[in-house]
């Protein structure tokens, strides 16, 4: 039995002692303890919470929110928006008037009736530059390429009756008055160019009637800066000069 026991204590050999016991159970209780303050710690400390929004917006300000209402009285009287019935037709802002031009039209085809100053001394220029397309157009189809001449002998024309007139007159009148004036007085010789299409004006007859032509758009012309000038007694010295430019028209349709 002693055998036994002695190969007891030499197979079970350790350096495990009590000592060694008492450490680790001092560490267990420490590491129990650490733990242990950490957890009250932990439980100390206030946790987050879920909190519904009736108390989140009873706890802050309890006054009504703002909410905009639209106004349409706001919309309809503001300076600043205008409507579009309110605008003005296209054709009046870009100075167009059909009824001034049927109203000039009708005043140079008819010589003998009396003129409207007030009419005249608007400044229209789109019955003129559609009767001096007509005119070289009708030129055209006659066989006869004269588009230059026509605005050429124009602008010179108009510039020397302005100066003419402003030298007459007192009161003095614009360019762009004389051009309409001139320009709607140019309609009779549109209809001679187109009369010249169809017929041959090289001869008694055609001579006769470029005449009788540019004595009606000379009388017309003086007719008009006579009323619109108000230089009555000088209609036949305003018609001279308006007879030789118009003279050049005719030269052009005939010959």
């Amino acid at each position: 039995m002693s055998n036994l026991g002695q190969f007891d204590s030499d197979f079970y050999q350790s350096n495990y002692t009590i000592d060694n016991q008492e450490q680790s159970s001092e560490d267990s209780n420490a590491y129990g303890h650490v733990y242990g303050s950490r957890k009250q710690q932990a439980s100390g400390q206030p946790q987050p919470a879920f909190v519904p929004a009736e108390m989140l917006v009873s706890s802050g300000y309890e006054g009504q929110c703002f909410q905009p209402a639209s106004n349409p009285d706001y919309y309809s009287q503001s300076s600043y928006i205008d409507s579009f019935d309110e605008e003005p037709p296209l054709l009046e802002e870009l100075g167009i008037s059909f009824d001034h031009i049927r109203q000039k039209t009708l005043t140079v085809l008819n010589p003998l009736k009396p003129a409207d100053g007030s009419i005249m001394n608007e400044t229209d220029l789109t019955g003129p530059i559609l009767f001096c397309i007509t005119l070289g157009a009708a030129l055209l189809l006659a066989g006869k390429v004269q588009f230059g001449y026509v605005y050429g002998m124009s602008a010179i024309g108009c510039l020397g009756i302005h100066a003419l007139l402003n030298l007459m007159s007192s009161s003095g009148v614009s360019y762009g008055c004389v051009a309409s004036v001139l320009g709607y007085c140019l309609l009779p010789m549109v209809m001679l160019s187109i009369c010249a299409i169809f017929l041959s004006l090289q001869g008694i007859f055609g001579t006769v009637l470029a005449l009788v032509v540019v004595g009606w758009c000379s009388l017309s012309a003086s007719k008009i800066f006579s009323s619109a000038l108000g230089m009555e007694g000088q209609q036949l010295l305003i018609a001279y000069p308006c007879a030789l430019l118009y003279g050049l028209f005719a030269l052009l349709t005939v010959f």
